[in-house]
């Protein structure tokens, strides 16, 4: 029986070892800040994780964690997505199809930041690479994938969004405009497939946490002030849970007040 959760809820969600246990998932940019951790927490609640993202070294270190709390073993997929191919993401399926022949959930966690600077200053080259790995990538592997998707009980799509997502601000230029499509990607997925499937499409907003990123954005604030990757994980594994089978279409704040 689904169970359907608020927004506070959800953020509240008490994981356990258990809660993914034999789930199969993919998470991009798994390598760094919220990715790794989500992938290492994905791995903990008892999935197979597969490891996305476009520096080996890093993956590898992801890889060895997991090993080392005796989890199930990850799979490294190293893949830049700026630069591959829809033929090489549907090669990337076939060998996830063939090596455990569906998938239950996709964390679209990759993302770039881009210039921070107004769009008539905003460089073409740039403003291409940032809606390439932020928006365009995230369709072609999302089409890519849903026919293993599809394959599962209730395949779970979570794309990354963000405040300036659903409020666009002024010098947030292309990463704005990707997490916009983003969020209108989800949009369009639930409403084409929702009364068809059991896929779910969903997108979450981290807010302001501890990364890499947020401090490029924000170079002059306190780190220390902000939630971390591992505050905001109730969400991102609930999301992935059968309990979360009836929760589509939907963009879930980690920090609903926050920016």
């Amino acid at each position: 029986m689904t169970t359907m959760r608020s927004h506070d809820a959800i953020r509240d969600f008490q994981f356990t070892k258990d809660s993914l246990k034999d789930k199969i998932i993919l998470v991009t940019g798994a390598g760094d800040g919220i990715g790794k951790v989500a992938a290492l927490t994905y791995a903990k609640c008892g999935a197979t994780v597969l490891l996305l993202g476009k520096t080996q070294s890093k993956l590898e270190v992801v890889y060895d964690e997991i090993e080392a709390l005796g989890l199930a073993l990850p799979a490294i997929l190293p893949m830049d997505l700026e630069r591959a191919d829809f033929a090489q993401m549907q090669k990337l399926a076939g060998l996830i199809e063939k090596e455990f022949g569906h998938l239950d959930g996709v964390l679209h966690n990759a993302a770039i930041l881009g210039a921070l600077t107004p769009l008539e200053m905003y460089d073409p080259i740039t403003f291409e690479q940032v809606m390439r790995v932020n928006m365009t990538a995230v369709f072609m592997l999302t089409q890519s994938l849903i026919p293993l998707l599809r394959a599962a009980r209730s395949g779970s799509v979570v794309f990354t969004s963000s405040s300036v997502g659903a409020r666009p601000r002024a010098f947030w230029g292309a990463y704005a405009l990707s997490k916009q499509a983003v969020e209108g990607m989800a949009t369009i997925f639930t409403q084409e497939t929702q009364n068809m499937t059991a896929l779910r499409f969903n997108c979450i907003n981290p807010g302001a946490t501890r990364t890499n990123m947020r401090a490029h954005a924000f170079p002059g604030e306190d780190p220390y002030t902000l939630k971390t990757p591992e505050d905001i994980m109730p969400v991102y594994v609930y999301l992935m849970t059968d309990e979360a089978s009836g929760i589509k279409g939907q963009v879930i704040d980690c920090q609903p007040k926050n920016t």
